[in-house]
């Protein structure tokens, strides 16, 4: 079995955690190891008051993430002794995340690797990327991307991609809401530190909140949620990021936020 440090990758970058897969030889594919990387890497990030941002890419400039690794052996399997499974609880554990993230799509991205990229906030992609959910075409479904990607795509969309398997292109991703921005391969570092940059300068008080209400959120009525965030703002009003924010607007100079 490949070493847990080596198929997954970590790294401080200032106020950025880069979390990197590290099977370019297996497209990157998904095994236990990756799993148990990625989970590692976002825990890491949050014990750390000085990471603004997580960042998740790949190495090599072929696939971001093949999906899962089905090759005999490779370690991803199912326990049915069990009611949850590794990758279901990094998409929760990813959820539940107050850090926002970024997905640095670097190459293919297809099945498993879609789950990746929809589990993220935002995400960038060189324009050469190919995407897709093959799973039907050997016989299986993307029931837990489905979960996260029927939020952020439109029905019938998400489902021409889910029951012909066909694959799409970097536009077709942005113009259905998967991505946020796509450029050439040689300006997709430029453009997610740029990113980076719009996010690590703003109140992690602020955000650590505002994600938090976004996922409650999801599953409130209007009138539950407005509700909710009525009770939300004033709290969030009483924080030292939000007074440090007031008295830098008013004294025309660029706050210092403590992230309290």
């Amino acid at each position: 079995m490949t070493d847990p440090t080596d198929a997954v990758l970590h790294e401080r970058r200032d106020h950025a955690f880069w979390v990197t897969i590290n099977r370019p030889d297996k497209r990157n594919a998904i095994n236990k190891d990756v799993i148990a990387g990625i989970r590692e890497g976002y825990r890491q990030a949050h014990a750390d008051p000085q990471i603004r941002v997580i960042v998740l890419t790949a190495a090599g400039d072929k696939a971001f993430c093949a999906g899962g690794d089905l090759q005999p052996g490779a370690g991803f399997a199912f326990d049915l002794s069990r009611p949850n499974i590794d990758y279901a609880d990094m998409l929760r554990e990813a959820q539940d995340s107050t850090l926002p993230s970024i997905a640095r799509i670097n190459g293919v991205c297809m099945a498993g690797g879609l789950g990746l990229l929809c589990m993220t906030d935002m995400a960038v992609a060189a324009d050469h990327v190919q995407f897709g959910l093959p799973e039907v075409k050997i016989g299986l479904f993307p029931m837990q991307v489905l979960s996260l990607l029927q939020r952020i795509a439109p029905r019938r969309v998400v489902r021409e991609w889910c029951l012909t398997g066909e694959p799409f292109d970097a536009a077709e991703a942005k113009l259905h809401g998967l991505l946020n921005h796509v450029v050439p391969a040689s300006e997709l570092d430029a453009k997610t530190q740029w990113l980076i940059d719009r996010l690590a300068g703003k109140s992690p008080t602020a955000i650590r909140r505002g994600k938090y209400a976004m996922r409650a959120l999801e599953a409130m009525s209007f009138d539950e949620g407005i509700a909710y965030t009525e009770s939300q703002i004033a709290l969030l009003a009483m924080t030292e990021d939000a007074r440090e924010g007031l008295a830098s607007f008013n004294e025309k100079r660029r706050p210092t936020w403590t992230g309290r």
